[in-house]
């Protein structure tokens, strides 16, 4: 009678488990830092120089954003602030400007239809980039530590990519093979397969990421708020798809690039700009 019983409650609180994941929304606001290297000419620039710019422009880098999510459907997108503007660093009459691009745009993910709509801004036009969500090949570690009042596991995933790299004084893109690792800390108190940028595919949502210098981790988490929860699905814009805005990224940069290569500058001052 007693064994019955046990085996009748256990399932009755799978069963309500399941309800609660089924109708989970929330909010999590997350803080991002870059971890990055300014690497120029030595002879050109004094070490102690690269250095004040490089300190400079870590501050600067700090981001604040918000993923709002369903138990299927998430929006990602950076919170306006004072501080969201680009990050200028200038020493020993060497200025750069760091513009992080789409700071206020709009990626909207349903996992599962497993798809996206992200917002972008191409030299002043807005596209709506559509396409299936990338597939992580996850591999867990076993490893845990707690963020906040949760425990975490760790994940991490890794690839080899083609990207092309920006050059000063030179009129076009070189190839370069790069290898991504990342690594992700989730949740499995909060059972959906949501995390930062157009990261998902664990059983539990991920808390922090770090991603090629850049760590996002979360701040503040509010589930079922009272307020509720309402996710958007980016409408303005020209639909493209993920390879052809890519190619398309690709071929206004080289028109750039030889617009104004040899042509002289205003003294040493560099812009780069980071974004899809």
């Amino acid at each position: 009678m007693n064994i019955r019983i046990l085996v009748l409650s256990l399932a009755l609180m799978g069963f309500i488990t399941n309800v609660n994941a089924q109708g989970l929304t929330g909010r999590v606001f997350y803080k991002s830092s870059s971890s990055f290297k300014v690497s120029m000419d030595s002879t050109k620039m004094a070490p102690e120089v690269m250095a004040d710019l490089q300190k400079q422009l870590k501050k600067q880098m700090e981001r604040e954003y918000v993923l709002t999510f369903s138990q299927t459907e998430s929006n990602w997108k950076q919170v306006e602030s004072l501080g969201s503007g680009p990050a200028t660093a200038s020493s020993g009459g060497a200025k750069i400007v760091i513009q992080a691009g789409n700071e206020d745009r709009l990626l909207y993910k349903n996992v599962a239809g497993q798809n996206y709509i992200r917002e972008e801004d191409l030299m002043g036009k807005v596209f709506l980039v559509k396409d299936s969500l990338k597939n992580y090949n996850w591999e867990l570690t076993g490893e845990s530590k707690k963020i906040g009042e949760y425990t975490c596991q760790k994940a991490v995933y890794s690839r080899t990519m083609e990207s092309k790299v920006f050059s000063v004084g030179k009129d076009e893109m070189e190839a370069s093979i790069d290898t991504v690792n990342v690594t992700a800390w989730f949740a499995m108190q909060i059972p959906v397969s949501h995390g930062p940028e157009d990261f998902w595919g664990l059983p539990g949502l991920i808390l922090e990421l770090q991603n090629q210098g850049i760590t996002y981790i979360a701040e503040r988490i509010v589930l079922n708020p009272n307020e509720p929860v309402r996710l958007e699905i980016p409408e303005k814009g020209e639909m493209i798809s993920s390879e052809d805005y890519q190619a398309l990224s690709e071929e206004k940069m080289n028109e750039m690039m030889k617009r104004y290569s040899g042509k002289p500058g205003e003294g040493n001052k560099m812009t780069i700009r980071i974004g899809n």
